[in-house]
């Protein structure tokens, strides 16, 4: 598996305007992708949280929170990049799909999206969230609207 900061990395370096919450939203897609397609997680050392705006991995918000809105200028940690093949497909694909929208417009979409409607259930539109979204409700929601090629 990968590090959080690893899939982050290649994100900002391969993605337009990467703010913190566009690089939440794309490495949650990251994630939950992986989960669908490759039945895993991508990542070892973070779960992604039911926050107000949407998924959000605590370790990135640590890491990158400094930028506020702003546009991220490089990688918060200089880590080695490990990532297999089937990983930069799926983030790739993930830039692909989501990569021209802004955090805004992500964040909307994720707010439609079952994994984090689930945990959110019970929480005001802004109360403080921390409940953990489930890679099984990722691997499952995902895979209903996945498409194919």
């Amino acid at each position: 598996m990968a590090s959080i900061h690893e899939v982050a990395k290649y994100l900002i370096e391969n993605g337009e305007a990467i703010t913190p919450k566009k690089l939440q939203k794309l490495s949650y897609y990251a994630e939950a992708w992986s989960n669908a397609l490759l039945g895993e997680s991508m990542v070892d050392d973070t779960r992604f949280e039911a926050w107000v705006h949407g998924p959000v991995s605590p370790e990135l918000y640590r890491a990158y929170r400094q930028y506020g809105w702003t546009k991220i200028d490089k990688p918060a940690r200089e880590v080695e990049m490990n990532l297999d093949k089937k990983q930069i497909e799926i983030i790739n694909s993930v830039l692909e799909t989501y990569g021209h929208l802004s955090g805004n417009e992500l964040e909307a979409i994720t707010h439609q999206e079952d994994p984090w409607l689930k945990k959110r259930e019970g929480y005001g539109e802004m109360e403080s969230c921390n409940e953990i979204i489930e890679t099984e409700d990722m691997k499952v929601y995902y895979n209903s609207i996945y498409a194919g090629d």
